[in-house]
């Protein structure tokens, strides 16, 4: 099993053998289900493909454990993610390969045959992906070989790729099976997937959420950064891949409930001093910015929703109000504290002044003596 380190199997880069992104906690462990065991076992292979198998053999199997699983054709090598019950409710969130309209068997636990001959396959891997992509290029393809992942007994190959448009990859397969002498699978993958996989530090300073933990991906529209009052900046709002940034969605529904009973913002303020247009808001604090149509000051007034509410309904009925707010909503000031020390070798400024305080330079008590050559 330590040998086994090495290889990117069920882990992002740089997570190797300690990656939590493919890892379930198990938080039925210790509730025995006596009456109605399962025999469906979790396993998982690279990246962030999963599957789920059953075992028909009744082995004793516990998370991390290498096995040998049916696959078409042959066998595959994977490592064993999860068992018990918990596995019924992760398969209700993840696709499940079926042969026949069956779920697919556990021969075995691999054996070193079998670790031996996977391992070769993993070698091959990126020689495999460099030659795909020379490949595609030499027949103008317009898409990207992302990765290749071999199978446990080396006789197929996934290779998945990104693709702006739908390709017609007929003869790029005959080609691949010509060169590679292996059986050929091509599937896309999203630019998402793509950066999951290459992982990287986002702008928050933490690495991508789609490379350490992030498997699902739920589509992001701009509509996500309007509610939330975010500049909408393609330079700010784009991620590594490319497309909008997946935090995005983290706390739009807090924005939208907290939103509900806001008034719009498209309608001017109309008051005897003049009209006022809406520039931003602070949802949270529920006020509203506004300034005056004409004034080039750049003068902001914050105004409650709750106001904006009366004055709205007030020009409705053709009435201006006679002010905005009853009181100038102004930031709290900061109270400036100064620094006080025990003493003036403490102070701030003690390096200020070089002279000290009789007026005469301060000089090193350790410095050198200079001797003058004898005549």
């Amino acid at each position: 099993m330590d040998d086994l380190n090495m290889i990117d199997r069920g882990c992002c880069k740089g997570h190797v053998g300690n990656c939590s992104k493919m890892n379930v906690y198990d938080w039925l462990s210790d509730v025995n289900n006596i009456s109605n065991p399962t025999d469906l076992v979790e396993v998982r292979f690279k990246n962030t493909r999963k599957d789920y198998f059953r075992n028909v053999n009744n082995l004793k199997l516990d998370p991390g454990e290498i096995v040998a699983v049916e696959a078409s054709p042959g066998h595959d090598i994977g490592i064993v993610t999860l068992t018990g019950d918990l596995v019924l409710e992760q398969m209700k969130k993840h696709k499940v390969t079926l042969i026949n309209g069956e779920i697919r068997k556990i021969y075995r636990k691999a054996k070193q045959a079998d670790i031996d001959k996977w391992k070769e396959a993993i070698a091959q891997e990126h020689q495999t992906m460099l030659s795909a992509r020379q490949i595609a290029i030499e027949l103008n393809l317009n898409m990207k070989i992302g990765d290749v992942e071999y199978q446990g007994d080396k006789t197929k190959a996934i290779f998945y790729y990104l693709a702006d448009d739908r390709v017609d990859f007929r003869q790029l397969i005959r080609v691949f099976a010509d060169t590679f002498r292996i059986r050929i699978e091509m599937k896309q993958i999203g630019a998402r997937q793509e950066a999951g996989r290459i992982g990287g530090i986002g702008p928050c300073g933490r690495e991508i959420c789609c490379a350490s933990w992030m498997n699902n991906f739920v589509s992001v529209t701009t509509n996500s950064a309007r509610y939330q009052d975010i500049s909408l900046n393609p330079q700010k709002l784009a991620g590594q891949c490319g497309k909008l940034k997946c935090c995005l969605n983290y706390e739009v529904d807090t924005y939208i409930d907290a939103q509900k009973d806001f008034p719009p913002t498209h309608f001017q303020l109309e008051s005897e001093n003049g009209s006022y247009q809406y520039m931003k808001a602070d949802i949270f604090n529920r006020i509203y910015w506004y300034t005056q149509v004409g004034d080039k000051s750049g003068t902001f007034i914050a105004v409650p929703v709750d106001r904006v509410k009366e004055i709205l309904q007030q020009n409705q009925k053709g009435k201006k109000v006679p002010f905005l707010i009853h009181e100038v909503v102004s930031k709290p000031t900061i109270e400036k504290f100064d620094f006080e020390a025990g003493s003036d070798r403490d102070t701030l400024t003690r390096f200020d002044d070089p002279k000290g305080s009789d007026g005469k330079k301060r000089g090193n008590n350790n410095r050198r003596r200079k001797f003058k050559p004898k005549s």
